[in-house]
């Protein structure tokens, strides 16, 4: 009641134009664990936060493989199937539900299986906020975050929780990024040392990442979030004093991976994705853009 009370505050704010005001009550709401999203149709708040986890403790596992469902039942199948075919370790199959759709849930619900677990999140997040949600209900040791796009087409697990192996190493995956010359611009790299993981697979330990508090829940829209993330595990390695300093981000190659159609990318118009992108990429500069000793420099 109270943030809906400082909401109706700020929209009056913003009709008298005092937008240093609404700011500032933006700022509060945020600090309590909301964001407002604005748009023609008004103002709504949004959690930051995801829901406080209930029940029963899972069964600890050696790897989660976590993803988040906004919808396409077919991808969902498909990404099921194949991490339950081929992957080898100790794992559990974590599923978060942002789709906010009533057939999508009554859906998922009927997947149940011993390793497999669900999510619901009602209303529907922000994407690194759905993301969170399933970092604190994984349990896992290592957690691997798939778009839910990419299908296995073999064991790619075991070599990402051996690339974990070593201490130095604070995330995995098949497709790395580098800085070109600049934090403005990354392009893919075959690494194996690169700047950043991409997230249509990337791995990491459950501790490290509730260690640098998650993904940064600002980044509602999913670009730019991964190397952002990337980021907070390698500074964090460093933060923390360990011999080595900064964290590595490795490209495993080879791993029997296929990419389907992004259809978060898709979904939206090319304008509405040059806009959510810009703005991604402004939070990233803002909090990163003087790291420059976080770039690993040309090959």
């Amino acid at each position: 009641q109270e943030a809906e009370r400082l909401v109706a505050e700020r929209i009056a704010l913003r009709r008298e134009r005092d937008f240093a005001a609404a700011d500032a009550i933006r700022d509060r709401l945020r600090v309590g664990g909301w964001e407002v999203l604005d748009s023609a149709e008004g103002s709504r708040l949004e959690a930051l936060e995801p829901p406080a986890r209930s029940g029963a403790p899972p069964i600890a596992r050696a790897v989660t493989l976590l993803t988040v469902v906004h919808g396409w039942r077919p991808d969902v199948e498909r990404w099921l199937l194949s991490v339950f075919t081929h992957c080898k370790a100790d794992f559990e199959a974590l599923l978060v539900d942002n789709s906010g759709d009533v057939r999508m849930a009554g859906w998922l619900q009927t997947r149940a299986a011993e390793r497999l677990r669900l999510v619901t999140l009602d209303p529907p997040l922000g994407f690194a906020t759905a993301v969170n949600a399933g970092i604190e209900a994984a349990a896992g040791e290592v957690v691997v975050l798939f778009d839910p796009g990419v299908e296995l087409t073999g064991d790619a697990i075991t070599p990402l929780l051996q690339a974990l192996a070593d201490p130095t190493v604070v995330v995995a995956g098949p497709y790395g990024l580098r800085g070109a010359g600049t934090l403005k611009e990354f392009e893919e790299d075959a690494g194996p040392e690169v700047d950043a993981i991409e997230g249509y697979c990337m791995a990491f330990r459950r501790s490290d990442a509730e260690g640098v508090g998650g993904f940064d829940p600002k980044f509602r829209f999913y670009r730019i979030a991964d190397i952002e993330f990337s980021f907070r595990l390698r500074d964090r390695r460093a933060r923390a004093g360990r011999t080595s300093g900064i964290g590595r981000a490795v490209a495993v190659a080879g791993l029997p991976i296929k990419r389907g159609e992004h259809r978060l990318w898709e979904a939206a118009s090319p304008a509405e994705r040059d806009r959510l992108s810009k703005r991604n990429m402004y939070r990233f500069l803002d909090k990163w853009g003087s790291r420059t000793d976080l770039l690993i420099g040309p090959q």
